[in-house]
């Protein structure tokens, strides 16, 4: 209990001072996480594009080799959930409110604000901004979940190991893992974890306010925000109560069906096929320069530069801060599955409705634009999709929907960031107490609201690049444990030609 406690207590401390400091000098905390952030982008950028590229082409070797039908789990073990509430699960865990918040927005900037190649307003402005936008939230970023996650399901449910991010490491560090090394790896984890999902409500609470306003006139400010989570947060804490069997996955289907509904209508109302056209375009783009955007860094322009700090860099720490949560989330709903189904499923299926999202709700906000129909860009970031459904028939329940989804959102990540973080400090536990899921509950939203308070959606941001940067050292030391162990227990599942019962230890 005693190693409980610390990283639990060392974790809510830290936690707490953050939230203090940034209630009492938010103009400190704001300038000194812009400065870190500035220094850890510039300093640090070509090791965040080769570490995330290099989990995405580990990720496609265990799909396709000799591990591949090796279950995450016992050999004759069975899956817990439905695939479709499987499907629906992983994916309103790992983007939620991220999708709805950028969908319009991140293309229309590409595409008129601040561009990725210095061409703007162009036919070619319009595939940079597609291609781009698909690049951030395609394959690299879910390659990231499939690292974190398979480690965990692996050493969690095949050898039976805690639940949690040290677990992962004894092939490297062996029992030291049980010290305070793993003590310490647990506790960034923890702070990881809290980051990239406040950072999220954060996000989730400013687009509402946003849709308020836009749709109902209502302020947009500070306090408006701190109401909106208040809300959410005594709907995700009753879900946490009531467990992962029930309050989660049934709210994880309601919002697939919600944001399926405006998908449809958009796709229906909007300039069909004009987005299914850009939608294959981007398919080509994507694929044809893939390597290059992998490793784009932009040394000598430094306007794009500029760009690949603001934009990519921010995501690969994003999807970084956010894979102790999603990853151990995703883990934990998928025991019984084979890696080759888990890969498919977390890796491929996302970037495909992301493909799809992206060309509808982008493609029909710059069409507007484009074709001086509407000027999107004006907008602010949190508006820019109500301005998009208002030019569009079924506008208004297009909004109405979307502020439900985006509240439904906001619930399931938070709901699921509970139950993940009190893993972390139970020990592992696949059922840890309500008690913990509370606490955490209450410091999520405490620590987005500070951040907001503090300066806004850059506080934010700052501060998710910031917790990243730690946690992608243990993520490399996952990567290199779980490369031994998989690769020697796929070869000898080769040579015995048939799944590879757990070894003696």
């Amino acid at each position: 209990m005693k190693r409980i406690d610390n990283v639990f207590l060392i974790s809510v401390i830290i936690i707490l001072l953050l939230v203090i400091v940034g209630s009492v000098v938010p103009n400190w905390l704001e300038n000194a996480t812009a400065l870190a952030q500035d220094f850890i982008s510039n300093t640090f950028g070509w090791y965040y594009l080769i570490l995330v590229t290099t989990f995405l082409i580990v990720t496609l070797y265990f799909m396709f080799g000799p591990m591949a039908k090796m279950k995450l789990g016992k050999p004759d073990e069975k899956p817990e959930f439905s695939r479709l509430s499987w499907l629906s699960m992983l994916f309103s865990a790992g983007m939620g409110v991220g999708l709805v918040f950028f969908g319009a927005a991140e293309p229309v900037s590409h595409y008129a604000i601040q561009s990725p190649t210095g061409e703007l307003g162009t036919d070619q402005a319009v595939s940079n901004a597609i291609m781009f936008t698909a690049f951030h939230w395609g394959l690299h970023g879910w390659g990231v979940y499939c690292i974190l996650a398979l480690a965990l399901a692996y050493f969690n449910f095949r050898h039976d190991r805690p639940g949690l991010i040290s677990s992962t490491l004894h092939p490297i560090l062996g029992d030291r893992v049980n010290g305070p090394i793993g003590k310490t790896t647990d506790i960034i984890a923890v702070l990881a974890t809290v980051t990239g999902v406040a950072t999220t409500i954060g996000l989730g609470a400013t687009q509402v306010n946003g849709g308020m306003a836009f749709v109902f006139g209502w302020e947009m400010n500070f306090w408006t925000q701190v109401g909106i989570v208040a809300v959410v947060t005594v709907l995700f804490l009753a879900s946490a109560w009531s467990g992962l069997d029930k309050g989660l996955r049934i709210l994880s289907n309601l919002n697939m069906s919600v944001i399926g509904v405006i998908f449809l209508l958009l796709l229906a109302a909007g300039p069909t096929l004009y987005v299914l056209n850009i939608f294959t375009n981007t398919i080509g783009e994507y694929l044809q320069n893939l390597p290059r955007l992998s490793f784009r860094i932009a040394p000598f322009n430094e306007e794009n530069r500029q760009w690949v700090n603001d934009w990519t860099l921010f995501y690969w720490a994003w999807w970084i801060s956010w894979a102790p949560f999603v990853g151990i989330f995703i883990a934990r709903v998928s025991r019984g599955r084979t890696i080759r189904e888990f890969v498919t499923a977390v890796l491929l299926v996302p970037t495909v409705i992301v493909f799809i999202w992206f060309s509808v709700f982008g493609g029909a906000a710059i069409a507007l634009e484009h074709n001086g129909v509407a000027v999107i860009s004006d907008f602010i970031t949190e508006q820019m999709l109500f301005a998009t459904f208002e030019n569009y028939g079924f506008g208004t329940l297009m909004s109405y929907l979307t502020l439900f989804a985006l509240f439904v959102f906001l619930v399931t990540s938070a709901d699921s960031a509970t139950f993940v973080l009190g893993m972390l400090t139970s020990n592992g536990s696949n059922s840890p107490p309500n008690r913990l899921k509370i606490i955490w509950g209450v410091l999520l939203s405490a620590t987005a609201l500070v951040l907001l308070y503090s300066g806004g959606l850059q506080a934010l941001q700052n501060t998710l690049i910031i917790a990243a940067l730690p946690f992608s050292v243990i993520m490399l030391l996952m990567l290199i444990g779980l490369i031994i162990v998989l690769t020697k227990e796929g070869k000898q599942l080769t040579k015995e030609g048939k799944e590879f019962k757990k070894p003696k230890a």
